[in-house]
């Protein structure tokens, strides 16, 4: 069992920044992939960006260029550092870890609101 906790959401205008950040914690061994999921009303759940632990990265399209995700294995911690906000970024945002081991499993945070609005 992993539980992952995300924070840094909130309320901000068009052009401004959050950073997002995602502590794992539990049965942290063998993390492989962790990224950031978000929803809107009325929309399916879309992937924003991972990375695996190879250092590697995945990005949408829509957010290329504004946002930045990294890992800090150490503290078992996942950050998504959003730039240049959109109201259309206006979501919540779900924290996912994917562990490969053996059996592909994948473990989700509780979400977290990011508004972007005027």
């Amino acid at each position: 069992q992993v539980q992952l906790v995300e924070s840094g959401g909130g309320l901000v205008q068009p052009g401004e920044s959050l950073r997002l950040s995602c502590a794992a914690s539990g049965n942290i061994l063998n993390i492989n992939t962790m990224g950031w999921y978000r929803q809107a009303p009325g929309k399916e759940r879309e992937l924003v960006a991972s990375v695996a632990n190879g250092g590697s990265t995945n990005y949408a399209e829509s957010v290329k260029g504004r946002f930045t995700i990294s890992r800090d294995n150490a503290k078992n911690t996942v950050y998504l550092q959003m730039d240049s906000l959109k109201p259309e970024d206006t979501a919540v945002y779900y924290c996912n870890v994917r562990k490969t081991r053996v059996l592909v499993r994948d473990y989700w945070g509780q979400g977290t609101q990011v508004t972007v609005s005027s």
